[in-house]
Protein backbone atom coordinates (compact mmCIF):
# COMPACT_ATOMS: atom_id res chain seq x y z
CA UNK A 1 0.00 0.00 0.00
CA UNK A 2 2.89 2.37 0.50
CA UNK A 3 3.13 2.37 -3.13
CA UNK A 4 0.12 3.90 -3.56
CA UNK A 5 0.78 6.73 -1.01
CA UNK A 6 4.19 7.61 -2.54
CA UNK A 7 1.60 8.16 -6.02
CA UNK A 8 0.59 11.16 -4.54
CA UNK A 9 3.78 12.98 -4.01
CA UNK A 10 4.12 14.16 -7.52
CA UNK A 11 1.37 16.03 -7.98
CA UNK A 12 1.36 18.66 -5.53
CA UNK A 13 5.64 19.06 -5.83
CA UNK A 14 4.76 19.70 -9.66
CA UNK A 15 2.01 22.89 -8.47
CA UNK A 16 4.45 24.41 -6.64
CA UNK A 17 7.20 24.67 -9.86
CA UNK A 18 5.45 25.16 -12.69
CA UNK A 19 3.68 28.46 -11.97
CA UNK A 20 5.24 32.17 -11.07
CA UNK A 21 6.60 32.61 -7.77
CA UNK A 22 3.48 34.06 -6.81
CA UNK A 23 1.65 31.24 -6.97
CA UNK A 24 4.41 29.04 -5.79
CA UNK A 25 4.28 30.85 -2.56
CA UNK A 26 1.01 30.71 -1.95
CA UNK A 27 1.64 26.80 -2.02
CA UNK A 28 3.88 26.29 0.35
CA UNK A 29 2.81 29.53 2.97
CA UNK A 30 1.10 27.31 5.41
CA UNK A 31 4.13 25.46 6.51
CA UNK A 32 5.70 28.80 7.70
CA UNK A 33 1.94 30.25 9.53
CA UNK A 34 2.78 29.20 12.84
CA UNK A 35 3.96 32.14 13.74
CA UNK A 36 0.65 34.32 12.79
CA UNK A 37 -2.44 30.98 12.78
CA UNK A 38 -4.46 30.86 15.90
CA UNK A 39 -3.57 27.10 15.79
CA UNK A 40 -0.95 27.54 18.13
CA UNK A 41 -3.31 27.95 20.99
CA UNK A 42 -5.02 23.79 20.07
CA UNK A 43 -6.04 21.81 22.75
CA UNK A 44 -5.35 18.51 23.01
CA UNK A 45 -7.54 15.78 21.92
CA UNK A 46 -10.15 13.70 24.05
CA UNK A 47 -9.30 10.46 24.90
CA UNK A 48 -9.32 7.50 22.28
CA UNK A 49 -12.61 5.96 21.65
CA UNK A 50 -14.78 4.48 18.55
CA UNK A 51 -17.75 6.63 17.18
CA UNK A 52 -20.16 3.78 17.43
CA UNK A 53 -22.18 3.50 20.30
CA UNK A 54 -21.86 0.15 22.62
CA UNK A 55 -25.16 -1.30 20.34
CA UNK A 56 -23.96 -0.94 17.08
CA UNK A 57 -20.04 -2.10 17.87
CA UNK A 58 -18.75 -4.76 16.24
CA UNK A 59 -15.58 -7.18 16.41
CA UNK A 60 -12.49 -5.05 15.83
CA UNK A 61 -9.96 -6.02 13.39
CA UNK A 62 -8.06 -2.88 13.22
CA UNK A 63 -7.23 -2.22 17.23
CA UNK A 64 -3.74 -2.67 18.77
CA UNK A 65 -2.99 -4.92 21.34
CA UNK A 66 0.36 -5.18 23.48
CA UNK A 67 2.20 -7.72 23.77
CA UNK A 68 1.13 -9.45 20.13
CA UNK A 69 4.00 -7.38 17.89
CA UNK A 70 5.05 -4.13 17.17
CA UNK A 71 2.61 -1.46 15.87
CA UNK A 72 3.75 -1.15 12.51
CA UNK A 73 3.69 -5.10 12.57
CA UNK A 74 0.02 -5.44 13.62
CA UNK A 75 -1.58 -2.76 11.22
CA UNK A 76 -0.27 -5.00 8.42
CA UNK A 77 -2.01 -7.65 9.53
CA UNK A 78 -4.88 -5.83 10.16
CA UNK A 79 -4.56 -4.80 6.15
CA UNK A 80 -4.07 -8.36 4.64
CA UNK A 81 -7.14 -9.52 6.71
CA UNK A 82 -9.18 -7.20 5.76
CA UNK A 83 -7.89 -7.86 2.11
CA UNK A 84 -8.98 -11.40 2.49
CA UNK A 85 -12.14 -10.99 4.42
CA UNK A 86 -13.07 -8.18 1.96
CA UNK A 87 -12.08 -9.22 -1.21
CA UNK A 88 -14.93 -8.28 -4.13
CA UNK A 89 -16.38 -11.82 -5.15
CA UNK A 90 -20.40 -10.83 -5.14
CA UNK A 91 -20.77 -7.96 -6.97
CA UNK A 92 -18.69 -5.60 -5.46
CA UNK A 93 -19.97 -6.15 -1.92
CA UNK A 94 -17.09 -7.64 0.38
CA UNK A 95 -17.71 -11.41 1.14
CA UNK A 96 -19.90 -12.42 4.38
CA UNK A 97 -18.13 -12.89 7.43
CA UNK A 98 -18.85 -12.55 10.82
CA UNK A 99 -15.90 -10.07 11.20
CA UNK A 100 -17.71 -7.64 9.36
CA UNK A 101 -20.69 -5.65 8.40
CA UNK A 102 -22.15 -7.84 5.37
CA UNK A 103 -25.10 -5.53 4.68
CA UNK A 104 -25.32 -3.72 1.48
CA UNK A 105 -24.76 -0.96 2.97
CA UNK A 106 -21.27 -2.19 4.12
CA UNK A 107 -18.23 -0.61 5.73
CA UNK A 108 -15.23 -2.35 3.89
CA UNK A 109 -13.75 -2.66 7.25
CA UNK A 110 -13.42 1.53 7.21
CA UNK A 111 -14.79 3.80 9.33
CA UNK A 112 -17.59 5.88 7.23
CA UNK A 113 -16.87 9.51 9.30
CA UNK A 114 -13.51 10.59 10.51
CA UNK A 115 -13.12 9.84 14.65
CA UNK A 116 -15.03 12.72 16.29
CA UNK A 117 -13.39 11.89 19.10
CA UNK A 118 -10.16 11.91 17.58
CA UNK A 119 -11.01 14.75 15.21
CA UNK A 120 -12.93 16.97 17.25
CA UNK A 121 -14.24 20.47 16.27
CA UNK A 122 -12.61 23.31 17.18
CA UNK A 123 -13.27 27.14 18.09
CA UNK A 124 -14.57 29.32 15.19
CA UNK A 125 -12.05 31.84 16.07
CA UNK A 126 -8.97 29.17 15.13
CA UNK A 127 -9.44 28.89 11.16
CA UNK A 128 -10.82 32.50 11.20
CA UNK A 129 -7.42 33.71 12.62
CA UNK A 130 -5.52 30.72 10.36
CA UNK A 131 -7.63 32.20 6.92
CA UNK A 132 -6.06 35.93 7.84
CA UNK A 133 -2.68 34.05 8.86
CA UNK A 134 -2.35 32.40 5.32
CA UNK A 135 -3.52 35.54 3.19
CA UNK A 136 -0.95 38.24 5.52
CA UNK A 137 1.70 35.59 5.04
CA UNK A 138 1.58 35.77 1.12
CA UNK A 139 0.74 39.67 1.41
CA UNK A 140 4.18 39.92 3.17
CA UNK A 141 5.89 37.73 0.32
CA UNK A 142 4.32 39.35 -2.31
CA UNK A 143 5.65 43.00 -0.93
CA UNK A 144 8.58 42.53 0.97
CA UNK A 145 10.27 39.95 -1.04
CA UNK A 146 8.82 40.00 -4.64
CA UNK A 147 7.82 43.91 -3.82
CA UNK A 148 5.08 43.72 -6.95
CA UNK A 149 2.99 46.89 -7.35
CA UNK A 150 0.02 45.55 -6.62
CA UNK A 151 0.84 44.51 -3.21
CA UNK A 152 1.32 48.47 -1.72
CA UNK A 153 -1.58 48.72 -0.09
CA UNK A 154 -3.11 50.38 2.79
CA UNK A 155 -6.57 52.92 4.13
CA UNK A 156 -6.40 54.34 0.60
CA UNK A 157 -6.30 51.69 -1.58
CA UNK A 158 -8.65 49.90 0.57
CA UNK A 159 -10.74 52.69 0.79
CA UNK A 160 -10.71 52.91 -3.92
CA UNK A 161 -11.46 48.75 -3.52
CA UNK A 162 -14.73 49.32 -1.65
CA UNK A 163 -15.89 52.13 -3.14
CA UNK A 164 -15.05 51.17 -6.92
CA UNK A 165 -16.22 47.94 -7.10
CA UNK A 166 -15.86 44.58 -8.93
CA UNK A 167 -14.65 43.68 -12.22
CA UNK A 168 -13.08 41.17 -14.44
CA UNK A 169 -9.45 40.47 -14.04
CA UNK A 170 -6.60 40.37 -16.91
CA UNK A 171 -3.93 37.50 -14.93
CA UNK A 172 -2.62 34.64 -17.05
CA UNK A 173 -4.97 31.67 -17.79
CA UNK A 174 -3.11 29.72 -15.15
CA UNK A 175 -3.38 31.61 -12.38
CA UNK A 176 -7.03 32.41 -12.64
CA UNK A 177 -7.70 28.77 -13.07
CA UNK A 178 -5.43 26.65 -10.94
CA UNK A 179 -3.65 29.01 -8.87
CA UNK A 180 -6.82 31.30 -7.22
CA UNK A 181 -8.20 27.80 -6.59
CA UNK A 182 -5.38 26.11 -5.17
CA UNK A 183 -5.26 29.36 -2.45
CA UNK A 184 -8.62 28.47 -1.78
CA UNK A 185 -8.40 25.04 -1.43
CA UNK A 186 -5.78 26.15 1.91
CA UNK A 187 -8.69 28.77 2.83
CA UNK A 188 -11.34 25.79 2.91
CA UNK A 189 -9.02 23.31 4.65
CA UNK A 190 -8.08 25.27 7.25
CA UNK A 191 -11.60 24.60 8.41
CA UNK A 192 -11.52 21.37 7.69
CA UNK A 193 -9.03 20.13 9.46
CA UNK A 194 -10.13 21.46 12.66
CA UNK A 195 -13.14 19.32 12.63
CA UNK A 196 -15.46 21.17 10.22
CA UNK A 197 -17.33 19.03 7.66
CA UNK A 198 -17.40 19.87 4.07
CA UNK A 199 -20.03 22.45 3.51
CA UNK A 200 -19.20 23.90 7.22
CA UNK A 201 -15.55 24.68 5.68
CA UNK A 202 -16.67 26.39 2.60
CA UNK A 203 -17.97 29.46 3.87
CA UNK A 204 -13.94 30.58 4.82
CA UNK A 205 -13.02 29.75 1.78
CA UNK A 206 -15.50 32.51 0.61
CA UNK A 207 -14.39 34.13 3.31
CA UNK A 208 -10.58 34.18 2.47
CA UNK A 209 -11.20 34.93 -1.06
CA UNK A 210 -13.22 38.32 -0.21
CA UNK A 211 -10.62 39.76 2.28
CA UNK A 212 -7.75 39.03 -0.51
CA UNK A 213 -9.95 40.68 -3.00
CA UNK A 214 -10.70 43.96 -0.92
CA UNK A 215 -7.23 44.39 1.46
CA UNK A 216 -4.36 42.05 -0.70
CA UNK A 217 -4.22 43.86 -3.38
CA UNK A 218 -4.38 47.39 -5.25
CA UNK A 219 -6.34 46.44 -7.69
CA UNK A 220 -10.26 46.19 -7.58
CA UNK A 221 -11.70 43.25 -6.48
CA UNK A 222 -12.07 40.14 -9.45
CA UNK A 223 -15.35 38.90 -9.84
CA UNK A 224 -13.88 35.91 -11.29
CA UNK A 225 -11.39 34.89 -8.28
CA UNK A 226 -14.29 35.55 -5.84
CA UNK A 227 -16.45 32.76 -7.99
CA UNK A 228 -13.27 30.64 -9.10
CA UNK A 229 -11.44 30.84 -5.30
CA UNK A 230 -14.08 29.05 -3.45
CA UNK A 231 -15.88 26.48 -5.31
CA UNK A 232 -13.02 25.37 -7.33
CA UNK A 233 -11.19 25.63 -3.82
CA UNK A 234 -13.29 23.57 -2.13
CA UNK A 235 -13.61 21.18 -4.81
CA UNK A 236 -10.10 20.90 -4.46
CA UNK A 237 -9.99 21.58 -0.69
CA UNK A 238 -12.16 18.19 -0.48
CA UNK A 239 -9.80 15.74 -2.82
CA UNK A 240 -7.13 16.74 -0.91
CA UNK A 241 -8.37 16.39 2.24
CA UNK A 242 -9.76 12.41 1.53
CA UNK A 243 -6.58 11.86 -0.18
CA UNK A 244 -4.54 12.48 2.73
CA UNK A 245 -7.14 10.58 4.74
CA UNK A 246 -5.64 7.33 2.72
CA UNK A 247 -3.08 7.94 3.44
CA UNK A 248 -2.07 8.96 7.09
CA UNK A 249 -2.80 6.13 9.85
CA UNK A 250 -2.18 7.36 12.80
CA UNK A 251 -1.15 3.69 14.79
CA UNK A 252 2.01 3.62 13.19
CA UNK A 253 5.42 4.37 14.26
CA UNK A 254 8.65 5.28 13.46
CA UNK A 255 9.66 5.54 9.36
CA UNK A 256 6.63 4.27 8.11
CA UNK A 257 4.51 7.13 10.43
CA UNK A 258 7.25 9.78 9.42
CA UNK A 259 6.79 9.35 5.77
CA UNK A 260 2.92 9.20 5.40
CA UNK A 261 3.22 12.59 7.59
CA UNK A 262 5.44 14.06 4.65
CA UNK A 263 3.15 12.83 1.74
CA UNK A 264 -0.04 13.92 3.68
CA UNK A 265 1.76 17.26 4.30
CA UNK A 266 2.62 17.52 0.48
CA UNK A 267 -1.04 16.51 -0.69
CA UNK A 268 -2.90 18.84 1.65
CA UNK A 269 -0.55 21.64 3.75
CA UNK A 270 -3.12 23.16 5.48
CA UNK A 271 -4.20 19.77 7.41
CA UNK A 272 -0.42 19.02 8.04
CA UNK A 273 -0.13 22.31 9.19
CA UNK A 274 -2.56 22.03 12.01
CA UNK A 275 -1.78 18.09 12.76
CA UNK A 276 1.58 19.76 13.95
CA UNK A 277 0.41 22.18 16.29
CA UNK A 278 -1.99 20.30 17.55
CA UNK A 279 0.25 17.20 17.79
CA UNK A 280 -1.95 14.83 15.86
CA UNK A 281 1.45 14.41 14.03
CA UNK A 282 2.98 12.44 16.91
CA UNK A 283 0.04 11.10 18.84
CA UNK A 284 -0.28 7.17 18.50
CA UNK A 285 -3.86 5.59 18.60
CA UNK A 286 -4.87 1.79 18.80
CA UNK A 287 -7.88 2.42 16.21
CA UNK A 288 -8.26 3.58 12.90
CA UNK A 289 -9.04 7.75 13.34
CA UNK A 290 -10.51 9.07 9.53
CA UNK A 291 -13.03 8.15 7.18
CA UNK A 292 -10.92 5.85 3.89
CA UNK A 293 -12.48 4.95 0.38
CA UNK A 294 -11.47 2.45 -1.69
CA UNK A 295 -8.81 4.17 -3.90
CA UNK A 296 -7.66 3.13 -7.43
CA UNK A 297 -4.66 5.37 -8.90
CA UNK A 298 -3.41 4.81 -12.14
CA UNK A 299 0.08 6.08 -13.51
CA UNK A 300 0.77 6.90 -17.02
CA UNK A 301 3.93 7.97 -18.90
CA UNK A 302 4.95 7.90 -22.63
CA UNK A 303 5.22 10.12 -25.68
CA UNK A 304 2.80 12.82 -26.85
CA UNK A 305 2.50 14.41 -30.23
CA UNK A 306 0.74 17.48 -30.51
CA UNK A 307 -0.62 18.17 -34.62
CA UNK A 308 -0.14 21.81 -35.32
CA UNK A 309 -1.87 21.52 -39.06
CA UNK A 310 -5.89 22.17 -38.60
CA UNK A 311 -8.07 19.71 -39.89
CA UNK A 312 -5.62 16.72 -40.37
CA UNK A 313 -5.32 13.50 -38.39
CA UNK A 314 -1.99 12.69 -37.90
CA UNK A 315 -0.19 15.98 -38.82
CA UNK A 316 2.99 17.55 -38.24
CA UNK A 317 4.06 18.91 -34.77
CA UNK A 318 6.06 18.42 -31.75
CA UNK A 319 6.70 15.46 -29.12
CA UNK A 320 6.83 15.78 -25.97
CA UNK A 321 7.46 13.45 -22.85
CA UNK A 322 4.11 13.12 -21.28
CA UNK A 323 2.92 11.90 -17.15
CA UNK A 324 -0.93 11.63 -16.54
CA UNK A 325 -1.54 10.51 -12.72
CA UNK A 326 -5.38 9.65 -11.91
CA UNK A 327 -7.18 8.77 -8.80
CA UNK A 328 -10.90 6.87 -8.89
CA UNK A 329 -11.98 7.44 -5.06
CA UNK A 330 -15.13 5.50 -3.40
CA UNK A 331 -17.00 2.48 -5.05
CA UNK A 332 -20.05 4.11 -7.25
CA UNK A 333 -21.58 0.68 -6.72
CA UNK A 334 -21.91 0.15 -3.11
CA UNK A 335 -25.32 1.19 -1.85
CA UNK A 336 -24.48 3.72 0.88
CA UNK A 337 -25.87 7.22 1.95
CA UNK A 338 -23.81 9.28 -0.16
CA UNK A 339 -22.11 12.42 1.07
CA UNK A 340 -20.33 15.05 -0.59
CA UNK A 341 -16.90 13.67 -2.27
CA UNK A 342 -17.58 10.14 -1.32
CA UNK A 343 -16.72 9.30 -4.85
CA UNK A 344 -14.78 11.37 -7.24
CA UNK A 345 -12.19 11.36 -9.71
CA UNK A 346 -9.41 13.38 -9.94
CA UNK A 347 -6.73 13.22 -12.78
CA UNK A 348 -4.33 15.77 -14.46
CA UNK A 349 -1.75 15.29 -16.92
CA UNK A 350 1.90 16.98 -17.72
CA UNK A 351 3.59 17.49 -20.76
CA UNK A 352 7.21 18.10 -20.95
CA UNK A 353 8.98 19.11 -24.26
CA UNK A 354 8.39 22.40 -26.36
CA UNK A 355 7.07 25.38 -24.83
CA UNK A 356 6.33 26.86 -21.61
CA UNK A 357 3.61 24.65 -20.95
CA UNK A 358 3.79 21.72 -18.41
CA UNK A 359 0.29 21.50 -16.71
CA UNK A 360 -1.39 20.29 -19.76
CA UNK A 361 -4.50 19.54 -17.95
CA UNK A 362 -6.84 18.89 -14.66
CA UNK A 363 -10.16 17.17 -15.20
CA UNK A 364 -12.11 15.68 -12.11
CA UNK A 365 -15.51 15.67 -10.68
CA UNK A 366 -17.02 14.92 -6.89
CA UNK A 367 -20.39 13.61 -6.27
CA UNK A 368 -22.63 15.84 -3.90
CA UNK A 369 -25.41 13.62 -3.40
CA UNK A 370 -26.90 10.43 -4.81
CA UNK A 371 -28.46 7.10 -4.79
CA UNK A 372 -27.79 3.56 -5.86
CA UNK A 373 -30.23 1.42 -7.64
CA UNK A 374 -30.03 -2.04 -8.98
CA UNK A 375 -31.60 -2.96 -12.12
CA UNK A 376 -31.24 -6.87 -12.75
CA UNK A 377 -28.27 -6.95 -13.98
CA UNK A 378 -27.42 -3.17 -14.03
CA UNK A 379 -25.99 -1.19 -11.41
CA UNK A 380 -26.45 2.35 -11.25
CA UNK A 381 -25.52 5.31 -9.51
CA UNK A 382 -27.53 8.80 -9.78
CA UNK A 383 -27.13 12.39 -8.28
CA UNK A 384 -25.77 15.85 -8.70
CA UNK A 385 -22.15 16.42 -9.33
CA UNK A 386 -19.50 19.15 -9.32
CA UNK A 387 -17.16 19.57 -11.74
CA UNK A 388 -13.88 20.86 -12.49
CA UNK A 389 -11.74 21.21 -16.16
CA UNK A 390 -8.85 22.98 -16.88
CA UNK A 391 -6.98 22.48 -20.58
CA UNK A 392 -4.20 24.58 -21.17
CA UNK A 393 -1.70 23.53 -23.97
CA UNK A 394 -0.26 24.39 -27.57
CA UNK A 395 -3.55 23.99 -29.13
CA UNK A 396 -6.43 25.92 -26.85
CA UNK A 397 -7.19 27.23 -23.27
CA UNK A 398 -10.16 26.30 -22.09
CA UNK A 399 -11.18 26.12 -17.63
CA UNK A 400 -14.86 25.41 -16.55
CA UNK A 401 -16.59 25.15 -12.79
CA UNK A 402 -19.60 23.04 -13.59
CA UNK A 403 -22.87 22.02 -11.49
CA UNK A 404 -25.02 19.40 -12.59
CA UNK A 405 -26.50 16.13 -12.57
CA UNK A 406 -24.81 12.49 -13.11
CA UNK A 407 -25.72 8.69 -13.83
CA UNK A 408 -22.80 5.94 -14.04
CA UNK A 409 -23.61 2.27 -14.46
CA UNK A 410 -22.12 -1.36 -14.52
CA UNK A 411 -23.28 -4.23 -16.86
CA UNK A 412 -21.66 -7.27 -16.69
CA UNK A 413 -22.29 -8.61 -20.46
CA UNK A 414 -20.14 -11.72 -19.25
CA UNK A 415 -18.62 -12.92 -15.91
CA UNK A 416 -15.07 -11.10 -17.52
CA UNK A 417 -16.97 -8.85 -20.47
CA UNK A 418 -18.01 -5.49 -18.06
CA UNK A 419 -20.24 -2.53 -19.94
CA UNK A 420 -19.52 0.90 -17.90
CA UNK A 421 -21.14 3.88 -19.11
CA UNK A 422 -21.08 7.69 -17.42
CA UNK A 423 -23.62 10.52 -18.62
CA UNK A 424 -22.76 14.38 -17.16
CA UNK A 425 -25.00 17.07 -17.94
CA UNK A 426 -23.94 20.53 -15.75
CA UNK A 427 -24.83 24.18 -15.94
CA UNK A 428 -21.20 26.34 -16.15
CA UNK A 429 -21.30 29.26 -14.75
CA UNK A 430 -17.81 30.40 -14.89
CA UNK A 431 -15.99 29.28 -18.14
CA UNK A 432 -12.58 30.89 -19.70
CA UNK A 433 -11.79 30.01 -22.91
CA UNK A 434 -8.97 30.76 -25.68
CA UNK A 435 -9.23 33.43 -28.25
CA UNK A 436 -7.33 32.42 -30.93
CA UNK A 437 -6.34 28.39 -32.66
CA UNK A 438 -3.39 28.40 -30.48
CA UNK A 439 -2.60 30.39 -27.00
CA UNK A 440 -0.10 32.78 -27.30
CA UNK A 441 2.94 32.93 -23.97
CA UNK A 442 2.07 36.41 -23.49
CA UNK A 443 1.64 37.76 -19.70
CA UNK A 444 -1.68 38.78 -19.56
CA UNK A 445 -5.64 37.69 -20.54
CA UNK A 446 -6.14 36.06 -23.93
CA UNK A 447 -8.72 34.30 -23.26
CA UNK A 448 -12.36 35.18 -22.77
CA UNK A 449 -15.24 34.56 -19.64
CA UNK A 450 -17.94 32.42 -20.44
CA UNK A 451 -21.25 30.79 -18.98
CA UNK A 452 -22.65 28.04 -20.78
CA UNK A 453 -23.42 24.15 -20.59
CA UNK A 454 -21.67 21.00 -20.47
CA UNK A 455 -22.07 17.52 -21.16
CA UNK A 456 -19.86 14.50 -21.58
CA UNK A 457 -20.55 11.30 -22.13
CA UNK A 458 -17.95 8.12 -21.21
CA UNK A 459 -18.23 4.49 -22.34
CA UNK A 460 -15.81 1.44 -21.74
CA UNK A 461 -15.50 -2.38 -22.09
CA UNK A 462 -13.44 -4.25 -20.04
CA UNK A 463 -12.54 -7.62 -21.48
CA UNK A 464 -11.24 -8.93 -18.00
CA UNK A 465 -8.10 -7.82 -17.09
CA UNK A 466 -6.45 -8.11 -20.31
CA UNK A 467 -7.74 -5.07 -22.68
CA UNK A 468 -9.65 -1.80 -21.73
CA UNK A 469 -11.86 -0.08 -24.49
CA UNK A 470 -12.82 3.24 -24.01
CA UNK A 471 -14.06 6.85 -25.47
CA UNK A 472 -15.07 9.88 -24.26
CA UNK A 473 -16.87 12.86 -25.19
CA UNK A 474 -17.06 16.42 -23.74
CA UNK A 475 -19.46 18.95 -25.24
CA UNK A 476 -19.50 22.47 -24.34
CA UNK A 477 -21.83 25.50 -25.38
CA UNK A 478 -20.35 28.87 -24.26
CA UNK A 479 -21.75 32.16 -24.29
CA UNK A 480 -19.05 35.13 -23.81
CA UNK A 481 -19.66 37.72 -22.17
CA UNK A 482 -16.50 39.16 -21.53
CA UNK A 483 -14.82 39.43 -24.64
CA UNK A 484 -15.69 39.52 -28.24
CA UNK A 485 -19.33 38.51 -27.99
CA UNK A 486 -20.58 35.06 -29.13
CA UNK A 487 -20.97 31.70 -28.96
CA UNK A 488 -18.54 29.05 -29.16
CA UNK A 489 -19.40 25.22 -29.90
CA UNK A 490 -16.20 23.03 -28.35
CA UNK A 491 -15.97 19.46 -28.64
CA UNK A 492 -13.18 16.64 -27.39
CA UNK A 493 -13.65 13.46 -28.68
CA UNK A 494 -11.40 10.96 -27.45
CA UNK A 495 -10.78 7.10 -28.13
CA UNK A 496 -8.31 4.88 -25.76
CA UNK A 497 -7.07 1.22 -25.50
CA UNK A 498 -4.82 -0.37 -22.81
CA UNK A 499 -3.68 -4.02 -23.24
CA UNK A 500 -2.45 -5.68 -20.49
CA UNK A 501 1.92 -6.49 -20.19
CA UNK A 502 2.53 -8.16 -16.92
CA UNK A 503 0.44 -7.84 -13.82
CA UNK A 504 -0.61 -4.03 -13.19
CA UNK A 505 1.78 -2.84 -16.28
CA UNK A 506 -0.24 -1.81 -19.57
CA UNK A 507 0.44 -0.86 -23.28
CA UNK A 508 -1.91 2.33 -24.05
CA UNK A 509 -2.93 4.42 -26.79
CA UNK A 510 -5.09 7.35 -26.63
CA UNK A 511 -6.37 9.90 -29.75
CA UNK A 512 -7.28 13.39 -28.78
CA UNK A 513 -9.66 15.75 -31.16
CA UNK A 514 -10.63 19.06 -30.43
CA UNK A 515 -13.38 20.92 -32.22
CA UNK A 516 -13.71 24.91 -31.90
CA UNK A 517 -16.41 26.39 -33.65
CA UNK A 518 -16.67 30.26 -33.25
CA UNK A 519 -19.84 31.98 -33.94
CA UNK A 520 -19.26 36.06 -33.15
CA UNK A 521 -21.20 38.67 -33.18
CA UNK A 522 -18.83 41.14 -35.26
CA UNK A 523 -16.47 39.13 -37.06
CA UNK A 524 -16.60 36.16 -39.45
CA UNK A 525 -16.74 32.52 -38.02
CA UNK A 526 -14.15 30.55 -36.92
CA UNK A 527 -13.53 26.72 -37.19
CA UNK A 528 -10.83 24.45 -35.53
CA UNK A 529 -9.85 20.85 -35.78
CA UNK A 530 -6.62 20.27 -33.89
CA UNK A 531 -5.46 16.26 -33.33
CA UNK A 532 -3.04 14.70 -31.05
CA UNK A 533 -1.92 11.48 -30.09
CA UNK A 534 -0.52 9.78 -27.52
CA UNK A 535 1.51 5.93 -26.75
CA UNK A 536 2.08 5.38 -22.53
CA UNK A 537 3.15 2.43 -20.38
CA UNK A 538 0.55 2.62 -17.39
CA UNK A 539 0.39 1.25 -13.82
CA UNK A 540 -2.62 0.51 -12.41
CA UNK A 541 -3.10 0.09 -8.72
CA UNK A 542 -6.48 -1.52 -7.91
CA UNK A 543 -8.15 -1.36 -4.65
CA UNK A 544 -9.74 -5.12 -4.11
CA UNK A 545 -12.83 -3.70 -3.42
CA UNK A 546 -13.08 -0.96 -6.38
CA UNK A 547 -12.58 -3.31 -9.09
CA UNK A 548 -12.63 -1.80 -12.88
CA UNK A 549 -11.56 1.25 -14.53
CA UNK A 550 -15.80 2.86 -14.93
CA UNK A 551 -14.85 4.97 -17.67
Amino acid sequence: MISIYISVFALPLFILFIYPVRTRISAISLFILILASGNIFAQTTQPIDTVFPAKLKLPRIDTIKSGEGTPNEQVKAFKAVKKQYLSDTTGNQPARSPMVDTTKRNRYGYLLNDDIKLNRKYPLWKPVVQVVGINTFIWTMDRFVLNEPFSRIGPSTWNYNINKGWEWDDDRFGINFVGHPYSGSLYFNAARSQGYNYWQSIPFAIGGSVMWEYFGENTRPSLNDVINTPLNGEFLGEIFYRLSSNILDDRTYGSERFFRELLAGAVDPAREFNRLVQGKAFRHTTTEAYQTEPLNVTFSGGMHKINEDNNTVFGKGPTNVMLNIQFDYGNPFEDIARKPFDLFRFRTEFSFGVGRKILDNILGYGILFGNNAQLGKLSVLYGAFQYYDYWDNKTFELGALGFGGGLITKYPITRDIIFYNNLHVSATPLAGNSTRFGPDTLQVRDYTYNNGLEARYETALDFGEYVHLALSYEYYILHTYVGPAGTNYIGILTPHIDVKIMKNLRLGFEHFQYYDDRYLKNFAPQFSVRTEQKIFLTWFLQNPQRRGHYD
